[in-house]
């Protein structure tokens, strides 16, 4: 199947006169995961990860994607004849090295302008233009052969109340408006879809388990222009907007209101997010103040009604997931469960949870060796039987009308090996340490990195992930510019400094290929702590109330103070969740939360 379509793509790119064609993972606004209709990659290559990027040639077809997803794809498109490059890892050509390297001078390389960033696509051009190769941004050739392609998506879009948002849409538009005087512009053109939802305190369902609204926006200090399919929004949600002086445009029209901007207006656009045929559309006589999204911080720093919404939404989730565990440890081996089956008990489980709207992403329920894939999700085609030993990762989340929610369990199913009881307590530690962190604020989180890997690096061991990423409120899962790893990625943009209210995941991992995983994962929001001569010190208070399984730790390896801080999360579990737990459930958690 993949092979035929390879062929069809090639025909058409002779045909055409490209000799070498890009498909990103990308929609046309950047987003990490992406509706239906834009799954152009997976359906050229049949691999399902959420990040990568395919290039075809007349003789080769290559897929690059980063390590957390170099086992899947390997599996996925074995027999496709796609070659898999493995980024960042010693000798593997860049996406940009690769087409450097392969085209020749008069040769032409194509790709979908709408679904590449402008900084990229003119990183590019400058590139290969110095050898001679052309680019064309014209063409959507995997549309052109994906004959039962699926429509765009086109669902209701809905009103965030500012109960749960903690700011009116009026107060965000203002709050904008007076930064984009500031920097100096005349217009802000906006194309990130969770920026636009934010501003605008809308959430929609145009991406599976991102509840937003597929929409372009421009605004200058007189009006806003959302630019989205008029259809999904109701008649009440349109005067709510209007109110705010928002005025809806068709989804499309956004290019061509693009081209006619007046000269010498100078508009503010972040060229790492706004794809190039947009950024093309713009007029030369137009200045262009390339700038990140005015939108970017604010919407990552959480306000305090936000932040206590999160603290019940993470109570909520926490009921749900202590009842999963509960379930799990009590009936593994007594019943069937696979890896599918417990990904649906757990979803029940949050449906039955108030303000409850959809999983923040697909649930990684992965028992055994699964494990060791960090984001493999269950398929009927892959399900397994949950056996009475070894271990079950479970990274799940839901949205809730009060927040997003994303942890990570890692549970003990019976007999655990030596290796797999000292790496899951290596893991732990790290976590814990992390999650006691206190620092001066300026800090990102590359300076904190370490407290997490320690345990592990003393063993001559790692995970090759990033420890910790920004999560938005009732909107994508992973969200810029906070997170935690231990070196600068040039192509992620999440290195900023710890601001008090950003939301950060703390998840340190331990992978063994063909044997099984490990990851504890809890939310964590950034806090003031005291201020002195020295500075303003800040800290983390965690969000996620679950407990860790004790039957896979080995206290003897832990120091007193990493017992101490386990000991009292626990306490802080017990007395969180219990009260919405039944006798039976409440004497369980007690025996789970015991001290060490």
């Amino acid at each position: 199947m993949v092979s035929d379509r390879i062929a069809a793509l090639r025909a058409l790119m002779k045909k055409k006169g490209i000799d070498a064609y890009m498909i990103p993972t990308d929609d046309y606004h950047a987003s990490e995961y992406v509706g239906e209709y834009f799954k152009c990659r997976q359906y050229m290559t049949g691999f399902t990860g959420s990040a990568g990027t395919a290039v075809i040639t007349q003789d080769m077809a290559g897929m690059w994607t980063d390590a957390r997803y170099f086992i899947q794809a390997e599996r996925q498109m074995e027999g496709s004849g796609v070659v898999l490059y493995r980024m960042r890892e010693p000798g593997v050509p860049t996406v940009h090295e690769f087409l450097a390297q392969t085209l020749k001078k008069g040769q032409r390389l194509g790709f979908d302008g709408r679904c590449v960033g402008a900084s990229e696509a003119e990183e590019l051009e400058k590139l290969l233009s110095a050898q001679g190769v052309s680019i064309t941004c014209e063409e959507d050739l995997v549309g052109e052969i994906w004959t039962d392609r699926p429509a765009l998506s086109a669902e209701p879009a809905w009103d965030l109340d500012v109960k749960w948002a903690g700011e009116s849409r009026e107060d965000k538009l203002a709050r904008i408006r007076k930064d984009m005087k500031e920097a100096g512009a005349d217009l802000f053109l906006l194309t990130k879809l969770e920026d636009i939802a934010w501003l605008l305190n809308i959430r929609g369902g145009d991406i599976h388990t991102v509840p937003v609204v597929l929409a372009y926006l421009m605004m200058s200090e007189q009006e806003v222009r959302l630019y989205a399919n008029e259809a999904d929004f109701s008649e009440g949600l349109k005067e709510m907007l209007a109110k705010a002086g928002v005025a809806l445009y068709p989804y499309n029209q956004v290019y061509t209101d693009a081209a006619v901007i007046e000269s010498q207006k100078t508009v503010l656009v972040d060229k790492g997010k706004a794809n190039y045929r947009l950024v093309k559309s713009i007029p030369a006589s137009a200045n262009v103040l390339d700038r990140a999204n005015l939108t970017l911080l604010p919407k990552a720093i959480k306000n305090p009604t936000e932040v206590a919404n999160e603290r019940v939404a993470h109570i909520k989730d926490g009921v749900a997931v202590t009842k999963f565990m509960y379930w799990l440890k009590k009936n593994v081996g007594k019943m069937k469960i696979t890896e599918c089956s417990a990904a649906d008990y757990l979803n029940n489980l949050r449906k039955e949870q108030e303000h409850f709207v959809d999983n923040s992403f697909d649930p990684i329920v992965s028992y055994g060796e699964h494990a060791a894939m960090n984001h493999y999700s269950p398929t009927p085609e892959t399900d397994v039987e949950v056996e009475p030993h070894g271990f079950l990762l479970a990274d799940t989340g839901g949205h809730y009308l009060e927040g997003s929610t994303d942890i990570t369990r890692t549970f003990a199913m019976g007999e655990v090996t030596q290796d797999e009881r000292d790496h899951f307590t290596a893991v732990l530690r790290g976590h814990l340490n992390l999650a006691n962190a206190k620092f001066l604020y300026g800090c990102t989180g590359i300076n904190l990195d370490y407290l997490a890997r320690q345990p592990l690096w003393e063993r001559g061991e790692d995970f090759k992930h990033g420890t910790g990423h920004g999560v938005g409120y009732c909107l994508s899962v992973h969200e810029s510019p906070n997170g935690i790893r231990w070196r600068r990625l040039p192509d992620r943009n999440e290195d900023a400094v710890l601001e008090e209210g950003m939301i950060t995941s703390n998840e340190p991992g331990y992978y063994v290929e063909g044997a099984y995983g490990i990851r504890h994962e809890n939310l964590v929001v950034c806090k003031k702590a005291e201020q002195n001569e020295y500075g303003q010190f800040m800290c983390f208070e965690n969000l996620t109330m679950v407990p860790f399984d004790l039957d896979a730790i080995d206290p003897e390896q832990m120091t007193k103070k990493e017992r101490e801080l386990l000991n009292t999360y626990h306490r802080q579990v017990y007395e969180t969740i219990a009260p919405y737990l039944n006798e039976e459930e409440k004497s369980w958690l007690k025996e789970a939360t015991r001290e060490i």
